[in-house]
């Protein structure tokens, strides 16, 4: 008779169920089940009832001499594996992770962190078509986070892809497209002040990108890379979080009459009214610009006047845009939440000749455990 290993379950709300072996090391599951109700005007015309489900699978070990290793791997929905990590963290010189499409590696961790009692105003049933600054966070990366300094108050992140193309590769794969992208690298600066009553916490971060396959003909860029960047500060006063920040982006696209700039800012107040009811206001606006028109007669719209083909070609046109803003309230027992968030967005399509303006209602009724 084989011999069975005893296993401890527990799957109390708002708790983990744990999973003990022989070995040094543990497994823990926690996850989530959400339902919701959208309503967006002039675009909700069927059934607007949805639900998604969650689990999270953690393990952890220890080395000799005190070092750690986690392995996270996330389903998001529908049993779809969506996000892993590899993390060893030594004693002194900082934590080394291996990333596959987790989204918060490097820049891609500060894309919208302002605060809000539920989610990003981009982020609440209305469909746009915003173009967040994320690195190299998409593509399967290393990141390397310094240990804490300055009273463990700042910390320095930064993350690598040797070919920045947007693909997370298996094991013993690599990818095979044909990306206009090279490597990539980000690095971020993270400062987080707390006292008892409040702080402030201040990140600023660039990536850059290299572009394989040669430059725009008459660019003007300091560099012919991809290149992207934020800056953000949050204060903390009490009950009483509010912040804002900026990012852009320089695609460096080769072809005419595509997106060649992104710009994003966004400020955000929450107010903790107790320990389960948070109230939050936030705004958020977005811009685009693209290269300039080729005419029918071959030459490039211009400010200027025409100017000759492939010049002038990152010279760009004026500049469209979006933007919302979003009430939220969330109040929270337990693993039990209730969750509200009444947006508005303007000009969802970046078009001048389209705009089109969108309203929506989302509730949500969460469970964790």
């Amino acid at each position: 008779m084989n011999k069975l290993t005893k296993v401890g379950l527990s799957a109390l709300c708002g708790s983990l169920a744990s999973v003990s072996a022989a070995q040094s090391g543990t497994l823990e599951v926690s996850g989530s089940a959400v339902m919701t109700h959208t309503q967006v005007d002039k675009a909700t015309v069927g059934n607007p009832i949805g639900m998604k489900s969650g689990l999270t699978f953690t393990g952890n070990g220890e080395l000799d001499g005190g070092q750690t290793f986690t392995l996270t791997l996330t389903d998001a929905n529908k049993a779809a594996w969506s996000s892993g990590s590899i993390a060893l963290t030594t004693n002194n010189i900082g934590t080394f992770t291996l990333n596959s499409a987790g989204g918060g590696a490097g820049i891609g961790g500060y894309d919208d962190n302002m605060p809000r009692a539920y989610e990003e105003v981009w982020d609440t049933g209305v469909t746009t078509n915003v173009n967040l600054q994320k690195g190299v966070s998409g593509s399967t990366n290393v990141t390397w986070e310094s240990p804490k300094v300055g009273g463990n108050t700042t910390s320095l992140k930064v993350a690598y892809a040797p070919r920045n193309d947007g693909v997370q590769n298996n094991n013993k794969s690599y990818s095979a497209t044909d990306s206009d992208k090279g490597s990539g690298w980000d690095a971020v600066l993270d400062i987080d002040l707390q006292g008892d009553h409040g702080g402030v916490n201040l990140f600023l971060g660039g990536s850059e990108t290299t572009i394989a396959k040669g430059n725009p003909a008459g660019a003007k860029a300091f560099t012919n890379n991809h290149e992207e960047a934020v800056i953000g500060a949050i204060i903390t006063i009490g009950p009483l979080e509010l912040g804002g920040q900026v990012s852009a982006e320089r695609i460096q696209t080769q072809s005419r009459n595509a997106a060649n700039y992104y710009g994003n800012s966004s400020w955000g107040v929450a107010f903790n009214v107790n320990d389960d009811l948070s109230i939050s206001y936030s705004q958020a606006r977005h811009v685009q610009s693209k290269t300039k028109k080729q005419d029918a007669g071959g030459l490039i719209n211009s400010s200027k006047g025409n100017a000759a083909r492939n010049n002038n070609i990152n010279e760009y046109t004026p500049k469209s845009w979006m933007r919302g803003d979003s009430i939220q309230v969330a109040y929270t027992i337990g693993g039990v939440g209730l969750k509200y968030a009444q947006t508005d967005y303007d000009n969802t399509a970046y078009g001048f000749d389209t705009k089109t303006a969108r309203e929506s209602r989302l509730l949500e009724l969460s469970l964790a455990f």
